[in-house]
């Protein structure tokens, strides 16, 4: 029997009440359909044990509860299909409440907005959304979902198997400033394929993308034969990390029964920076009269505590351009002296723009407190040039930010997409300086002392 076909009443058999029938329910997971005397389906549900959560309508709880007190009474017969896990008993609810439509999934909602998972399909790198205003043009949707929770519970499920994106960013493979660009943590922990640096090719990118739906259209098992039919021909052409790679996935989908809740798998959002939202809080925050284009960001670090270094890197559009990167060596401090030798770093950027006639950065960062930002300020008034029109400090113990002529710290959420950003910036000066230092490192050590070729210099 196909698994969409409700498991029918045996004709020879005297006729159970809905009730009585609901007993002989499996405790497995599945979906329930309820229906009236006239045999039209008023409302489906899915359960993790049928028996227990369509038996929990025949209470005297359920006739007196308000969000259900309508709906039992109408109850004449109720069906069930059993589903092989969780995960497969909410999409088959979903498909069937579409295809349906039964009138008291709408009315137990109090007029709330369904969720839906929504697939982008006009972008080289699809996302995966969770949604409440679903779009009405570029998507594909499915739903409704008559649980948000579970529904985030089930997309981070999927997303284990299909490492889809389920982020904003507006990613073109074209583009090759996303090969800078630092993916979020779900890069890390295998649970995304990382397009946001082109770690995936648009095309094996969509063929995950093509699975997931599969498995959304409740085509699993016909999906399964092809991936295995697919993983042995990989291993036939001796393309062994392909192969081991859709094992692991035909394992992953096999297994979807999860130990415990599904909406316990619902995962809080990781720390990722979007570029559009980061510069349009940027430019928020700090008042500023248009969107910030460029941002450079300094930092200065020790060798072994002798010698200093320092570097700067550039964003544009919130991406990192390499081109714009410069290292620079301290040449007028002697010891160790932060302050001294950002106040060097600044007045060589700047002067040079300045005899070059180039413009200035949107932002400037400064790496530390408000000691690093005055020592800015002060190089920028030693040589008479007016700052850029935003100026900054980002100390890294309380990600406190600091700004000419204010006394104390502004503090933006953990979460803001613009402190985000700034983070990036801050912590890719830093790893640039870093790198900076192992180059050094390395001249002195098989050059007697760092004689042996200079390292490119900012100025």
């Amino acid at each position: 029997m196909n698994e969409s076909e409700p498991i029918p009443s045996s004709p020879m058999e005297t006729p159970l009440t809905a009730a009585e029938k609901v007993r002989t329910f499996p405790t497995t997971p599945g979906v329930y359909l309820m229906k009236d005397k006239l045999g039209r389906v008023i409302y489906v549900g899915k359960a993790v044990n049928l028996r227990n959560r369509a038996g929990s309508y025949f209470t005297q709880a359920a006739a007196v509860d308000r969000r259900t007190a309508d709906l039992v009474p109408e109850i004449h017969d109720i069906d069930f299909i059993p589903t092989e896990s969780e995960v497969d008993a909410l999409l088959l609810e979903a498909r069937l409440i579409k295809d349906v439509q039964p009138r008291f999934n709408q009315e137990l909602k109090d007029d709330k907005t369904f969720p839906y998972l929504q697939i982008t399909t006009r972008e080289d790198f699809p996302r995966v959304e969770f949604t409440r205003k679903p779009k009405t043009k570029g998507v594909k949707l499915y739903g409704p979902f008559t649980n948000a929770r579970k529904l985030r519970g089930a997309i981070s499920v999927m997303q284990k198997i299909f490492r889809f994106r389920t982020c904003t960013l507006d990613i073109e493979e074209e583009d090759d400033r996303w090969r800078w660009f630092r993916p979020c943590l779900l890069a890390s922990i295998a649970q995304c394929t990382a397009p946001c640096n082109l770690r995936i090719t648009k095309e094996e990118y969509r063929e995950d993308i093509r699975r997931l739906k599969m498995l959304l259209d409740g085509n699993k098992a016909s999906l399964i034969k092809e991936m295995n039919k697919e993983m042995q021909q990989a291993s036939t052409e001796r393309k062994y990390e392909k192969a081991a790679r859709l094992r692991d996935e035909i394992r992953a989908l096999e297994n979807l029964k999860l130990r415990g809740k599904l909406d316990e798998h619902a995962q809080p959002e990781v720390f990722y920076i979007d570029p559009k939202r980061g510069l349009s809080g940027l430019k928020k925050i700090f008042k500023l009269d248009k969107l910030p284009r460029r941002i450079e960001a300094m930092d200065i670090a020790h060798l072994q505590g002798g010698e200093t270094v320092a570097s700067m890197v550039q964003f544009i559009d919130g991406l990192p351009f390499k081109q714009g990167y410069k290292r620079f060596k301290i040449r007028e401090v002697e010891g160790v002296d932060d302050f001294a030798s950002m106040k060097e770093v600044v007045s060589r950027r700047f002067r040079r723009l300045s005899q070059e006639g180039e413009t200035f950065p949107d932002i400037l960062l400064i790496d530390g407190g408000k000691g690093q930002l005055s020592a800015a300020m002060d190089a920028l008034k030693q040589i008479g040039i007016d700052p850029p029109p935003c100026v900054i400090s980002l100390a890294k113990k309380e990600e406190e930010i600091f700004l000419p002529g204010e006394s104390e710290p502004r503090r933006l959420s953990r979460h803001s997409y613009a402190l985000r950003l700034l983070q990036y910036l801050r912590d890719e000066a830093h790893r640039f300086a870093q790198s900076y230092h192992h180059l050094l490192r390395r001249k002195s050590t098989f050059d007697e002392g760092g004689s042996g070729g200079k390292a490119k210099d900012g100025a």
